[in-house]
């Protein structure tokens, strides 16, 4: 009898110490993409300041102008690793664009404040690229928790799911994982 009870016990305590860990890898997930998410909103608070020193140099630059306020709204808009993570892949397609245009005004390029700009916006790349490594590193380390033995068994009746990784397409990868140029 005893030894029976002794096993129950050693099964509930063992069953909390797994359910225990979930949840903090649970929390790391969440933690990571909160990390994220601050780099994003720096980003996106920066590209006012972005558009309207070049809008000062490049009024008939305004197809593109117009593109980046665009793609920052939807970028403020998106919802869940997935939206954020394509809404994120047009505003760098239309930041790339927006100083592409730059590069024709030499009077812009030598402007102080646009250069800080620019070195802003390369530092907040920078973070982004080292977030999104972290958050995918959690997702990953929680998503082989929850499915690796014993967890499995009762993962999914705690309410721990599988999460997505933040992943902005193959063809934007090489892109954004690279540190970006900014040149003068």
């Amino acid at each position: 009898m005893w030894i029976i009870l002794g096993v129950i016990v050693a099964l509930l305590l063992y069953t909390v110490f797994v359910y225990n860990g979930l949840v903090s890898l649970r929390q790391r997930v969440n933690q990571a993409f909160g990390d994220i998410d601050v780099q994003l909103k720096q980003r996106r608070d920066l590209v006012p300041n972005l558009v309207e020193t070049v809008k000062g140099y490049a009024v008939h630059e305004r197809e593109t102008l117009d593109s980046v306020t665009r793609a920052r709204q939807l970028a403020l808009e998106a919802q869940g690793s997935a939206g954020q993570a394509s809404a994120e892949q047009a505003l760098t397609g239309a930041l790339g664009r927006l100083l592409a245009v730059a590069e024709a005004y030499p009077d812009l390029k030598a402007n102080g404040n646009f250069q800080q700009l620019q070195l802003d916006l390369s530092d907040i790349e920078n973070k982004l690229a080292a977030a999104r490594r972290f958050f995918n590193n959690a997702v990953s380390e929680y998503n082989a928790a929850i499915e690796s033995f014993p967890a499995t068994l009762f993962a999914r009746n705690f309410g721990f799911t599988h999460r997505e990784f933040f992943d902005v397409g193959e063809t934007a990868r090489q892109q954004l994982d690279a540190p970006p140029t900014v040149k003068f």
